[in-house]
C-alpha cells in the first residue's frame, strides 16, 4: 500500500497534491484497493464549484458505487478526461494517471488542515483493524 509523503489525505480516502495552479485530487491506493476493479468514474465539468466535504463525483467498481468527496472548496480547473475511456487508471495509477480533478481552492489553508502521510497511514490501519 502506497502513502506518498508529498500528498495530503482525507478520511474519505482522497489525496491532494499542491501544484502551481491548484490542487490535483484523486482517490488513494487504499480506496482503490477496497473498491476493486473500477469500471466507471463520474467527475464534474470544468468550472463546477465544489465544497469541502461534499461529494463531487462517483466511482463505480465491480463491488459497489462510492461517492468521491472534495477535499477543499473551490472551482474545477481541469478534469481527467482519460477516465471516461480508461477508468481502470484509478486502479493502476491512483497517484498518477488515475487522478480525477484539479481544483483552484478558495482558501489555500484548507490543504494544510488535511492529513499528512503518517496520519493517513495510522487512520487506515485503525480503519482496517490493523496495528501500525
Amino acid at each position: 500500500m502506497e502513502f506518498p509523503e508529498d500528498l495530503r489525505y482525507t478520511e474519505q480516502h482522497e489525496w491532494v497534491r499542491r501544484e502551481e495552479h491548484g490542487v490535483r485530487v484523486g482517490i488513494t491506493d487504499f480506496a482503490q484497493d477496497a473498491l476493486g476493479d473500477v469500471v466507471y468514474v463520474d467527475i464534474p465539468e470544468v468550472g463546477t464549484e465544489v465544497r469541502a466535504g461534499q461529494p463531487f463525483g462517483e466511482v463505480e467498481s465491480t463491488k459497489s458505487v462510492s461517492d468521491v468527496y472534495a477535499p477543499v472548496t473551490g472551482t474545477v480547473l481541469d478534469r481527467n478526461a482519460a477516465l471516461s475511456d480508461s477508468p481502470q487508471l484509478v486502479n493502476e495509477q491512483p497517484y498518477g494517471d488515475g487522478w480525477m480533478i484539479l481544483i483552484e481552492p478558495t482558501d489555500q489553508s484548507e490543504v494544510g488542515g488535511l492529513l499528512d502521510a503518517a496520519a493517513y497511514r495510522a487512520f487506515t490501519a485503525r480503519a482496517s483493524g490493523e496495528e501500525e
